[in-house]
């Protein structure tokens, strides 16, 4: 994975997926975090970014997902544990499968991340901004009537 420590920064490349329903968006949360944020994963030296998200997809919930356009490359500053984060992020427009079990089944849906649980849950767009998500900027831009692709420089204020 694309992860490495530069001074007091470690920098991630990760890639992460839109999961529409609707007016619902799919978000999940790590166990121990208070916050929700979308699905996604470190990518692999050599792999595409829209291959992670198909991988990480699989790896945490066990469902194929179709990775369609780019959404918004995000320029991304926080600390998280401890450690101060710089990250770049690629957030995929995502589509699960028509029969997937996460459209057909009320959640929480539980998977996992190695040795840590991961609850999935479904969210209405329009009440995100009542949600501690990660990174904050998604609240307003999911909430949006249409998702436009753009550039995004994010520091996240503890």
């Amino acid at each position: 994975m694309i992860s490495f420590d530069i001074e007091e920064y470690r920098y991630n490349l990760r890639a992460a997926a839109i999961i529409l329903d609707g007016d619902r968006v799919l978000l999940h949360k790590i166990e121990g975090d208070a916050f929700w944020c979308v699905p996604g994963g470190r990518v692999d030296a050599g792999e595409l970014a829209s291959t992670t998200v198909v991988r990480e997809m699989q790896e945490e919930l066990s469902e194929p997902v179709f990775c369609e356009n780019l959404l918004w490359t995000v320029e991304n500053f926080f600390s998280y544990r401890g450690q101060q984060h710089h990250e770049l992020g690629l957030y995929f427009l995502v589509r699960l499968a028509p029969d997937s079990r996460l459209l057909t089944m009320d959640g929480p849906y539980i998977g996992n991340e190695g040795d840590l649980k991961l609850t999935f849950a479904w969210f209405r767009r329009a009440e995100l901004s009542a949600l501690d998500i990660r990174p904050s900027f998604l609240a307003q831009a999911l909430a949006a009537p249409s998702l436009v692709m753009q550039h995004v420089v994010h520091r996240e204020h503890a």
